[in-house]
Parts: C-alpha cells; sequence; structure tokens
C-alpha cells in the first residue's frame, strides 16, 4: 500500500479488525506485480459467491475500476481512485447516493478495496509541479492486486464446479431418458421381470430430484438411476441371449432327428424327476427345516469353497451382473461381523463370510452350490449378506435362497433393487471396502 501506514476511516465509522488485516495483506504486494483490471474483474465476477459480494455491489466496483487510468494495476501507477460521489453514481448507471454508500462498505467488508480517507473525508489528490499524482485521498484498489491469485483461483474452482454441473444436469437426463425408454420397451416386449417394481423405484428417485440441486445431490441421484440402468440394461441382454440359445438349441435338435432318425435319444439322468423328489423342492420354498431333506453331496463350485480361509478367487456370474462390493457392504453392513477379523476387504472375504452366515441361517450346502451356479459365487454371496440384513422378515431362508435361484434361471430376479432398498433403509452409511 502507498501510505506505508494504518489509516481509519473519516467520521463517524469505525475502525474494525477486518479493515486493519485488510491494509496488512494490501502490504505484502509482491514487486512489479500486475494485472489487466478487467481480467480481474472478471474473475471476480465468476468467484463471487466465495468472495461474498452481491450483483450491484459488483456494479460499483466496475464503475470504480473505469476511473483508474490504465488497464494494468501495478504499484508504480499508483492503486488510488479518488471520484466523487456524483461522479461515481453516473458510472454505476444511475445508482443512489444511500445505495452507493452501503455497496462501498459490502466492497470494504468483503476486502475487495480500502478506504483512504482525507483529514476532511473529500477524495482528491495532490500533484507536483510536474502534474504527477504525490498523494491521494479515495479507495484503494491494493487488495485486489494483492489477493490476485487468490481471486483467479477462486474463479478456476468455480467454473470447473459450474461445469460438473452442467455435465451431471445431462448425464442426469440422459439417464432417466434410458431407463423410461427401456422399461417401456421390456413392458412391449413381454420381458419377464419386475418392471413395475422398478418403474416404481424409478418415480421415487425422479421425484426426489429438486429443483435447485447441488452437485452432490445430483451425483448421489445419478449413482442411483445408473444402477437402476444397469439393472434394466442386464434383464434385457440376458432376455436376448436367452432367445438366441433357444434358438440354437431348437435348430441343433431339428438337425439331431433329421439327420438319424432311426436312433434314439435319451435324456441325461439327471434331469429326471422323481414324484417324490418333486413334492420335496416344491415344499422347500416355504420352509426347509433341518433333518427333514437329504442334501446332495456338496460339490464346491468354480471360484468358491466351504472352507473360511480357502476360498477362491471370485467369478462372475452366468446370469447376473455383480455390483461394487463398497456398495454391497454398504446396502449389508451385518456381514462385516463374519469375514475375517471382522472385516472383509476383497470379494475373496465376502464369500467366506457368505459359507459361514449359510450355515448360521441353516441354508443347506446344495441350496448355496445351486444359488453359486446360477448366479455366479459373488452374486450367491451377495445374496446371503441380503437375507442376513433382512433375517427378521424371512422365514425360511433355505427355501428363500431356492426361489431366488430358480427366478434368476428364469430372468425374473435382479438384485439391483434389493440393494438398493437396502441402501435407503440403512441410510447414509460409510462404505467399508479395504
Amino acid at each position: 500500500m502507498e501510505s506505508g501506514y494504518v489509516t481509519t476511516p473519516f467520521g463517524r465509522r469505525p475502525m474494525s479488525l477486518g479493515m486493519l488485516a485488510s491494509q496488512q495483506l494490501a502490504e505484502t504486494i509482491e514487486p512489479g506485480m500486475k494485472r489487466s483490471k478487467w481480467k480481474l474483474f472478471r474473475a471476480i465476477c465468476e468467484a463471487r459467491p466465495a468472495l461474498g459480494v452481491t450483483d450491484r455491489a459488483l456494479t460499483v466496483l466496475d464503475a470504480l475500476l473505469t476511473f483508474y487510468p490504465d488497464d494494468e494495476i501495478s504499484e508504480e501507477k499508483g492503486l488510488i481512485v479518488f471520484p466523487s460521489n456524483a461522479q461515481l453514481s453516473l458510472r454505476a448507471r444511475g445508482m443512489t447516493p444511500a445505495t452507493l454508500r452501503r455497496h462501498l462498505a459490502v466492497l470494504v467488508e468483503a476486502g475487495l478495496i480500502l478506504r483512504k480517507d482525507s483529514p476532511n473525508g473529500k477524495r482528491y489528490a495532490r500533484r507536483d509541479r510536474a502534474g504527477a499524482i504525490g498523494e491521494a485521498f479515495g479507495f484503494s484498489i491494493a487488495p485486489l492486486l494483492a489477493r490476485a491469485v487468490e481471486i483467479e483461483s477462486l474463479a478456476a474452482q468455480a467454473i470447473a464446479d459450474r461445469e460438473l454441473l452442467r455435465a451431471t444436469r445431462e448425464r442426469l437426463t440422459v439417464c432417466r431418458r434410458d431407463i423410461s425408454k427401456l422399461i417401456s420397451t421390456a413392458i412391449d416386449e413381454a420381458v419377464p421381470g419386475d418392471w413395475e417394481q422398478m418403474t416404481m423405484m424409478f418415480r421415487a428417485i425422479v421425484t426426489r430430484i429438486p429443483r435447485m440441486a447441488g452437485i452432490e445431490e445430483l451425483a448421489s441421484l445419478l449413482d442411483e438411476m445408473g444402477l437402476l440402468r444397469d439393472e434394466a440394461i442386464n434383464l434385457l441382454e440376458r432376455h436376448i441371449k436367452r432367445q438366441k440359445i433357444d434358438a440354437n438349441e431348437s435348430q441343433n435338435e431339428r438337425h439331431k432327428q433329421n439327420s438319424n432318425p432311426d436312433s434314439t435319444y435319451e435324456l441325461e439322468p439327471s434331469f429326471e424327476t422323481k414324484q417324490g423328489e418333486k413334492a420335496a423342492t416344491n415344499n422347500e420354498s416355504t420352509a426347509e427345516p433341518p433333518g427333514e431333506q437329504t442334501p446332495r453331496p456338496f460339490k464346491p463350485s468354480a471360484g468358491i469353497t466351504d472352507k473360511v480361509s480357502g476360498a477362491a478367487a471370485p467369478m462372475s456370474g452366468p446370469g447376473l451382473k455383480s455390483f461394487p462390493l463398497a456398495l454391497v457392504l454398504q446396502a449389508c453392513p451385518q456381514i462385516l461381523d463374519y469375514g475375517p477379523g471382522g472385516t472383509i476387504g476383497n470379494w475373496r472375504d465376502l464369500m467366506s463370510a457368505a459359507v459361514i452366515v449359510r450355515s448360521m441361517l441353516g441354508i443347506s450346502p446344495s441350496a448355496y452350490e445351486e444359488a453359486c451356479a446360477g448366479m455366479g459365487p459373488e452374486n450367491a454371496a451377495t445374496v446371503i449378506a441380503c437375507i442376513l440384513e433382512r433375517g427378521g422378515h424371512i422365514n425360511s431362508p433355505g427355501g428363500y435362497l431356492r426361489d431366488l435361484t430358480r427366478r434368476t434361471e428364469r430372468g425374473e430376479f435382479a438384485i439391483g433393487p434389493m440393494l438398493m432398498a437396502l441402501v435407503r433403509a440403512n441410510g447414509p452409511a460409510a462404505r467399508h471396502a479395504g
């Protein structure tokens, strides 16, 4: 700052610690520092919310800068402007004197300008014989130069946040359109699946979108919608894949019948069902009491074993799409107590915990083996975690798991809606992925 000493305001205006701090900051301008006044003003406009100034106050600052004689602000050319209120009001679009004083006070409070009042409170400059300004009284714009780096950084952050908000809004709009059209396609084509529930979940998410949303709110809603869209795409892709498989099997069957019509073709014995076994299977969907069944020998599927310490690396299931481990643990935090050392850091730990929970819930090895074969080890462990989380609402965990396995094979079950319901029920829990 030019004076090199503390200046106090004229008249009844009190001195404050904020004014003193602004004056001290203005004295820390680096030698030779320069900035274009209009580029710096545009940066202030971008960073206006962070700086705590109003748009009318920026109008006054704009008018003040017009009185600075050069385009570049520097200490060598002086940092004091001294317009009268009448002239400043004209350049501030005819602002009234009372409003002008109020917004000048806002700029001083925000630390963007300083008052350097004369002994009588007037604004003027003393010139030497050569016409150069020796001392001036008015408003100092030294804080603008001292805070130039800070202001430019705040402006850059404001621009980045605005672009991120715009991109997130666009992605959310596209995601809403995708889900709406995918559900309509599935209903029109009679694709198996609980599309009514998915429609209700979609509408519930849409109603939660606020008119003036922040980036965090939109990002959270976008995550939920993205999960719902992935589920819809997953069900449609599985339906298309199943149609192709059925068409290929039909062609292969015709080829076998035509190539050797005199030969006999027998089904594999494993697909034959006895009358007693059929009744037992139907009853198991509602109850699975221990001791009334004859479990088959447990044969671990690829990627999972019934030992806590020997769980193999996870494999993606043949039907369902696996979800991020962090999302599973957020939806089902109770499974963490059964992980190695009371924590779960990877899919291997989750599947080991699922084996322990499976035994605790009374689910037979054969039911869990069928789930691993039908869903994949990762998804089977995820379903076990969900069953544990909803333990008080499920009478027969084993029968429930077998029913979900059969629905998965028919393309009528999706894990995503179950996980999303549990995430909402558990609230904003911290994600525990190691």
